[in-house]
């Protein structure tokens, strides 16, 4: 089982109100969740990645799964690990990609950074 999969209703894939995807979304939470914080994967139960330690709960993975959860009409369950998740951010606001484990922020939000200071520079 892969988080990934809580893509699926969010690209429209299935409704979020499927019996079937809320059965997905019920295995997700027995497999990958852990104090509202979500797993990409069971590294124990899935193929060698290489990569040595412990992986951390994905900061996107948590949000699609609190998104999963609104569209499924679960708005209260919802907003209560939207709130929780909000203070896993920095001080700037920023989240890492991974949690539970010292992490640091996802280059995606190093390279916005850089452009925005580029830009800046050149006074656009």
């Amino acid at each position: 089982m892969d988080a990934a999969a809580l893509l699926l209703p969010l690209v429209k894939f299935i409704s979020p109100t499927d019996p079937r995807w809320k059965s997905t979304l019920k295995a997700i939470e027995k497999k990958l969740v852990e104090d509202s914080l979500v797993y990409r994967y069971d590294p124990e139960k899935a193929a060698p990645d290489g990569m040595t330690g412990r992986e951390g709960t994905f900061s996107m993975c948590s949000f699609w799964y609190v998104e999963c959860l609104a569209r499924g009409n679960d708005l209260k369950q919802a907003r209560f690990i939207f709130e929780k998740a909000l203070g896993y951010a920095n001080h700037l606001g920023l989240f890492a990609e991974q949690l539970a484990r010292a992490a640091n922020t996802s280059e995606i939000f190093h390279k916005r950074s850089r452009t925005l200071r580029s830009s800046a520079r050149r006074g656009r």
